[in-house]
């Protein structure tokens, strides 16, 4: 059900810094049409961490009005357990599919304590669960046994693995029960993880090229993998370019130069550099 491709949107602001509502039903067609499989709003490329409760409410709900056939997996974590059970709560009313719930940032708690942190939310829900793993945003990792402990949980379906630690990602391959999914979240590492038998990806850059992520995990997916490869090399460079500063500011630029609202940012974001809009403009020229 959260296999294939996923899109991490992005939230379009309009220049007051106000939600975009028909941006953002744009946004979800031209993922459907494009091959995307569930919609992502509100994760940290849908910058949750500066939209408000009220306004977090109000992505999910545009989201889940406008898909047709692609699911919805609803980002509603917290450093804040009794917070993000909250969170899941509403979104479980909303009528989304599943919940990405990205692990305690700051406070770093230990390993037991994701542990209990995530069964707490996965207990408080009728959906599955999914647990995001990015230690370079949350100052912590989970760590593979910890990540094969809570997979034996009936109500954790899959993790989003962005930690960029092959080894630790083969070992959550190998050792995870059946029907536990495990999805890529550095488009980078989706080709090479579908590879080793990942199920998918929770992607930033389907945001602009939902087509080409989309081909690359279903190729993957047929067991095409040299076709798959191909275009993922092709598109390595601009994989790495929506990293070059905090995402989502690269694939905001992006958007904005395809139609796809205004590029604001919430502060403490700022726009993308002078110097890495001409890296990104060459690396966008070069792949017409």
């Amino acid at each position: 059900m959260i296999s294939g491709t996923s899109t991490a949107l992005i939230t379009p602001f309009r220049k007051d810094g106000s939600i975009d509502e028909e941006c953002l039903r744009r946004l979800v067609e031209f993922q459907e049409e494009n091959g995307v499989t569930s919609m992502v709003p509100c994760g940290s490329t849908g910058e949750s961490a500066t939209i408000s409760h009220e306004e977090h409410i109000e992505v999910i709900k545009i989201v889940v009005d406008h898909v047709k056939k692609a699911k919805v997996i609803a980002g509603a974590g917290s450093n804040s357990t009794s917070e993000a059970i909250a969170l899941s709560k509403k979104a479980q009313d909303i009528g989304v599919d599943a919940i990405l719930s990205i692990s305690p940032y700051y406070n770093k708690p230990t390993q037991d304590g994701i542990y209990e942190h995530y069964k707490a939310i996965s207990e408080s829900i009728d959906i599955p669960l999914v647990m995001y793993n990015v230690p370079g945003r949350t100052g912590s990792n989970i760590s593979p046994e910890t990540t094969l402990r809570l997979a034996e949980l009936p109500g954790i379906a899959a993790t989003k693995e962005a930690s960029g630690n092959i080894d630790q990602i083969q070992t959550i391959l190998a050792g995870r029960p059946k029907g536990f999914l495990v999805l890529s979240g550095d488009d980078n590492l989706t080709f090479p993880m579908m590879a080793l038998g990942a199920e998918g990806t929770i992607s930033v850059a389907s945001n602009c090229f939902p087509k080409e992520v989309s081909d690359v995990v279903a190729l993957c997916r047929s067991g095409k993998y040299e076709e798959a490869r191909d275009i993922h090399l092709r598109m390595l460079s601009l994989f790495r370019s929506l990293f070059i500063e905090s995402n989502p500011i690269p694939v905001k630029y992006i958007m904005k130069k395809m139609g796809f609202g205004t590029g604001t940012l919430r502060l403490p974001l700022t726009e993308l550099s002078a110097g890495n809009r001409k890296i990104i403009d060459g690396i966008l020229r070069n792949m017409r």
